[in-house]
């Protein structure tokens, strides 16, 4: 199980360990094991009929098509019946903070190319302009916006980590023009998202390791469903119908991890966004579907999750524990794949220790998932240097922090950082290597003279362990909304958004998303 990664990495020699940072020998090896097990398997599997996993190998998995558990119908109840007074306090904060990250990183992403091609496309299509894009002068139909924004939303690689990575990267793209259209009002907006992060909270929980295991992008799949519950709540869906919308998203849900690096990822969350919509717009006028197309035989969890652990019990706690308040969400304070993150901030913390000509090299170690979404070469597009190892820890060497102009055709060929990155190697992190839902990372620079300093971190920055302050957070929604609106107009969508939960009208919001 010690094997390389990538085809390019070696395992660390062993060598006397140097001291690592304190806020990682604080934590100990048992809260690392109990991090690394108890997470994983948030939910305990009911004692349910064994089948033969399809996998071969002799392995069962639970047969969750005959639990008794409905989950359309528990959903089509939470839709219905949720109660934006009755949630805990956090989790109305989460929601407003969520719609200041993703609007902004909305407006940052709107104006580069995968959202370029996307606009071309849609003033083809010439649909009825109802709805705002975010960030264009562009109006379109509540699907091909959510589609624009979707993508736009999930450009940067900027938005928060929800779950299997940014699972509900297309929730807020889509409930924007749903709510322009509808004239929903604040309260709504918020109970939209909510319901939308809950349901794919359950989505995600039901099939613990499904996205860490399996190469399917939570983001285009279980992210579609959010979408479709959350529009159902704003379109006012009639009970009747949401278990066919569900129904309905289980053949639109879609997205594989191969196009990672590509334009193609945020194309999932554009899809998500548009299909989320199509599914109620379809299931409100009488289209059916399965309703047991989650749990049924051939349905979601029996493809998707094949040979994976599952468990329906995470839907009867809908309405009674919130995954937002427990769970939380990490938010992004670099534009770049989250798995990297605690790399980056380790790199940050050795750079101001060394010299750059006094490298001779530099190991990266991370988990074993991370080294499946992240790359041992060097970069030769934009959208691959988000996910390349060797660049992303040569840059924060010796540029600092990699933020939004690290990300163009002119940082890839900064020579400093070329040559650096041909120094940089990824390795496993032994110590942490089948981690699934953290991703540990230990940076170990060894320098001319043979010694070695390095640092370890657990949790990155934008965690619940290691949150972002509100003036990083809002500082991060200025760099990214002023790339597509005056700074006044983006002060005002601020200030806005900051007051979301208590504003009566939505009417303010749709002409700041606009290009100014």
């Amino acid at each position: 199980m010690r094997r390389i990664l990538c085809g390019l990495v070696k395992t660390m020699p062993k060598t006397p360990r140097p001291a690592v940072d304190p806020d990682l020998s604080r934590l100990g090896r048992r809260a690392f094991i109990s991090a690394a097990s108890g997470a994983a398997v948030a939910w305990p599997l009911a004692a349910q009929p064994q089948t033969t996993s399809p996998t071969g190998g002799g392995t069962t998995v639970p047969a969750i098509a005959d639990s008794g558990i409905k989950p359309a119908q528990l959903i089509a109840d939470f839709i219905v019946n949720f109660d934006l007074k009755t949630v805990p306090p956090i989790v109305t904060e989460r929601a407003r903070v969520a719609f200041i990250d993703t609007i902004g990183v909305m407006l940052g992403g709107s104006h580069h190319a995968p959202t370029d091609i996307v606009c071309e496309m849609i003033q083809l299509e010439g649909a009825a302009p109802t709805a705002t894009i975010a960030g264009r002068s562009l109006r379109a139909s509540p699907q091909l916006a959510a589609l624009a924004n979707g993508v736009s939303a999930h450009a940067l690689d900027y938005d928060f980590t929800y779950f299997a990575g940014q699972a509900i990267a297309g929730l807020i793209p889509a409930i924007l023009p749903v709510a322009e259209t509808m004239k929903s009002p604040p309260s709504e907006i918020l109970s939209a998202f909510i319901i939308g992060a809950e349901v794919c909270g359950k989505l995600a929980q039901s099939a613990p390791t499904l996205f860490r295991l399996a190469n399917w992008h939570a983001t285009g799949t279980i992210g579609t469903m959010a979408a479709a519950a959350a529009c159902a709540r704003l379109m006012k869906a009639p009970k009747a119908t949401l278990p066919d919308i569900i129904g309905i998203t289980t053949s639109l849900a879609s997205g594989v991890t191969a196009n990672f690096g590509t334009m193609t990822k945020p194309l999932h969350a554009g899809q998500a966004a548009r299909n989320g919509i199509l599914a109620v717009q379809l299931g409100m006028r009488g289209f059916t579907a399965s309703a047991a197309a989650l749990e049924g035989r051939n349905g979601f969890y029996d493809n998707f999750a094949r040979g994976l652990a599952q468990s329906l019990e995470p839907f009867r706690d809908l309405a009674k524990r919130y995954a937002l308040a427990e769970q939380g969400y990490r938010l992004k304070p670099y534009p770049s794949g989250g798995l990297g993150h605690t790399a980056i901030d380790a790199a940050l913390e050795l750079r101001d220790s060394v010299a750059l000509a006094d490298i001779t090299h530099v190991e990266v170690a991370i988990t074993r998932y991370a080294g499946r979404r992240y790359s041992a070469r060097y970069p030769t597009t934009v959208e691959e240097a988000k996910f390349s190892g060797p660049y992303l820890a040569a840059y924060t060497l010796a540029r600092g922090a990699p933020m939004l102009p690290a990300f163009t055709e002119a940082a890839l060929h900064d020579a400093v950082v070329r040559d650096l990155a041909r120094k940089v190697s990824l390795t496993t992190y032994e110590e942490h290597a089948d981690v699934l839902n953290d991703s540990p990372a230990r940076v170990t620079i060894t320098l001319a003279d043979g010694r070695k300093i390095e640092r370890a971190k657990y949790h990155p920055t934008g965690s619940l362990q290691v949150p972002m302050t509100r003036a990083r957070i809002e500082e991060k929604f200025m760099t990214c909304a002023t790339t597509a609106i005056k700074p006044a107009a983006a002060q005002q969508l601020l200030a806005l958004l900051n007051q979301l939960d208590t504003q009566k009208s939505s009417d303010g919001l749709w002409p700041l998303l606009a290009k100014s």
